[in-house]
């Protein structure tokens, strides 16, 4: 049998995220590491069985890891995907190598993971990619994995203020759609709450943070300062690629008044 190589998609077609995975950036999320770290704190990972929905480049998982949960699995419908995250839960030392974990190729609507298996389920930038349908089949998932009391941690981007105009809603939507190339369905803070208490969830907890995936203090907080000259050298090297983060970067400056990072975490009853 003969194995075709691989074929490398240009930056051009790619959807923003996968684009700056490729350039080097390590942090994904809307409002930064700071906020994923306050969001697995308020969930309460320590000594948790938990579950990634969609764990992208593997930060969030190793920074679940390093917290010591009684377990981890992550869930993730991309194979290449899935093989990176394995590698980097796969390198963990010291007492997080002790912890059991997998990871497993499914779809995080439909993950195929036993019915309450966890205490926490974590989902980060990801919910915000979906449609109304999928947002709710995802978050069902999540609620039948949990144990009575366990905790779906999310961390989203949201539209500001509450009542923000439909005009605008429009605008920022078909904004990110042609910078990111993925049609993003940011909703308000009030309606991520509604999404989970639709579902039976109880919120417990709701934090914001600036939308500033892109500035260079939040890239050097986020990336250390060999990883975000790494990257800075990736994008200067790479003229599609740069003309792409620069499109993005004006996109998130010009809406940045309507736009934030918003990390919600809700409780199933016992």
């Amino acid at each position: 049998m003969t194995v075709l190589p691989r074929v490398e998609r240009p930056d051009d077609d790619l959807a923003g995220h996968q684009l700056l995975a490729r350039l080097g950036k390590r942090v994904l999320r809307p409002g930064g590491a700071r906020l994923s770290g306050v969001l697995l704190d308020t969930a309460g990972v320590a000594d948790a069985d938990v579950v990634e929905l969609a764990p992208g480049t593997g930060r969030t998982a190793r920074d679940i890891l390093a917290r010591r949960p009684r377990s981890y699995a992550a869930v993730d419908n991309d194979p290449a995907a899935a093989a990176a995250v394995s590698e980097v839960v796969g390198r963990a030392v010291g007492a997080s190598s002790q912890v059991p974990r997998r990871v497993v190729v499914a779809d995080a609507a439909a993950s195929g993971l036993p019915d309450g298996c966890a205490d926490v389920v974590v989902g980060e930038a990801m919910l915000t990619m979906q449609g109304d349908r999928t947002k709710d089949a995802i978050v069902a998932e999540a609620v039948r994995l949990l144990r009575p009391g366990g905790r779906y941690a999310v961390h989203e981007l949201g539209l500001v203020p509450d009542d923000v105009a439909d005009t605008v809603r429009t605008e920022v939507r078909r904004a990110l759609a042609r910078a990111i190339k993925v049609n993003a369905r940011p909703l308000t803070v009030a309606e991520w709450e509604a999404l989970m208490s639709r579902h039976g969830l109880e919120v417990e907890h709701v934090a914001l943070a600036p939308m500033a995936l892109l500035r260079p203090r939040r890239v050097l907080a986020d990336e250390g300062l060999v990883g975000a000259l790494r990257l800075v050298r990736n994008i200067a090297v790479r003229p599609a690629a740069r003309r792409r983060v620069l499109a993005m970067r004006r996109t998130f400056r010009t809406h940045r008044r309507a736009m934030t990072a918003v990390a919600v975490v809700a409780r199933k009853p016992g």
